[in-house]
């Protein structure tokens, strides 16, 4: 099944919404023209999932390059996230974001951070928002299996999506078979390590056996393991290379010596 992947693969979300399994990831671009061109770029390369959020402080920028694109709105998926400081206010502050994007409505909205107060008043705003049909699907991010049952029990609707970090040096496995089990779509980010676990010679070995780097076999380990993935970078030439990974499979064997890496890292803080 892997080697039909293609860029225009997408996950179908239990909202029914089809979305990209690669996309752009924009966090600490900076505002203004850095970001405009990475998005730019991105949509030229055949990216059509962009993720920002309101805490990144560039959605009018992504927004800009959307339309500088020419692309049809309905073609890109546009994902903005919920800052815990808003979760009290969180359907003036999705308003806010859509202001700034100078959307009409968002593909994906997620809750930033579990934060200690205020999910569930939260959550049932984006409930709100999504049967407003102003959020295509609503979502988490940097949640834990017992976060997302706890959210559950005074919710109706099931996030459609859990972002959070994952790396074959942050293998979070459990966490996975119990999304997949309970239709969520689990979301990549840092899928690269930010860099610093990038060049582990034992990636270079299987990129090597490959032709390939070793951001596009981190890219492809992900996209494997049933992921959406978004790699985030300002650099013309990387975010090319991101999207070319899809004209290889990594064998059992290579997806089994790249789960072994796992060591519970969190190159977030690092």
């Amino acid at each position: 099944m892997h080697d039909i992947l293609s860029i225009s693969s997408v996950a179908t979300l239990n909202s029914g919404t089809a979305m990209p399994l690669l996309g752009l990831g924009v966090y600490q671009i900076p505002s203004g023209q850095p970001t405009i061109q990475a998005v730019l770029w991105a949509l030229e390369a055949g990216y059509r999932h962009i993720d920002t959020a309101s805490f990144y402080g560039n959605e009018a920028d992504v927004g800009v390059a959307i339309r500088q694109s020419g692309i049809s709105r309905s073609e890109i998926f546009v994902t903005t996230k919920l800052w815990p400081t808003d979760y009290f206010r969180a359907e003036a502050a999705c308003r806010d974001s859509l202001s700034k994007l100078g959307l009409d409505y968002l593909d994906l909205y997620l809750l930033h951070w579990p934060a200690p107060i205020g999910k569930k008043q939260a959550w049932s705003a984006l409930e709100k928002l999504h049967r407003d049909g102003i959020c295509r699907a609503i979502g988490v991010s940097n949640f834990t299996s017992a976060q997302i049952a706890a959210l559950g029990k005074s919710s109706t609707i099931v996030p459609a999506v859990n972002q959070v970090e994952f790396s074959p040096f942050r293998f979070q496995k459990t966490l996975l078979a119990d999304s997949q089990s309970k239709g969520i779509q689990l979301e990549a980010y840092s899928p690269l390590t930010r860099g610093k676990r990038l060049l582990d010679p034992r990636i270079t070995a299987i990129a090597e056996s490959h032709g390939k780097s070793n951001a596009q076999v981190l890219i492809r380990w992900s996209l494997q393991h049933g992921l959406v993935v978004i790699p985030k970078s300002s650099s013309l030439k990387r975010i090319v290379e991101n999207a070319n990974v899809f004209d290889f499979v990594l064998s059992a064997e290579d997806m089994a010596k790249l789960d072994a890496l796992d060591e519970n890292y969190r190159a977030l803080f690092k």
